[in-house]
């Protein structure tokens, strides 16, 4: 297994395991970038340049679910349909997918 060392916010929560909900952790974004972020941002690694700092409610969450409009030539108005067509691209709300572990 290949060693890196990322850098998150010191009061970042904790990842979660495998399959359980997502919490806003961010280690899955800066090790790697999702399909809809390869497209839009040509680079294949992380961290997402969209990843972005909420400390209203103390996590990382998602530049392009949260303002589409900020990252995509999306007409006005149109925000809703693109939260959801980019919720479902990357299976939001399915779950914690990322097998990063760390060692102490």
């Amino acid at each position: 297994m290949k060693e890196r060392i990322i850098e998150l916010r010191a009061d970042a929560p904790a990842k979660p395991g495998v399959g359980q909900a997502c919490n806003g952790c961010g280690v899955c974004c800066v090790l790697e970038t999702c399909p809809l972020a390869m497209l839009r941002f040509r680079r294949r690694s992380g961290p997402c340049p969209a990843l972005e700092w909420s400390d209203g409610d103390a996590r990382y969450v998602c530049g392009l679910l949260r303002h589409p409009q900020h990252y995509l030539p999306i007409p006005t108005g149109a925000q809703n349909l693109a939260r959801r067509f980019l919720a479902r691209s990357i299976a939001a709300g399915h779950g914690c997918d990322c097998t990063a572990e760390f060692g102490d």
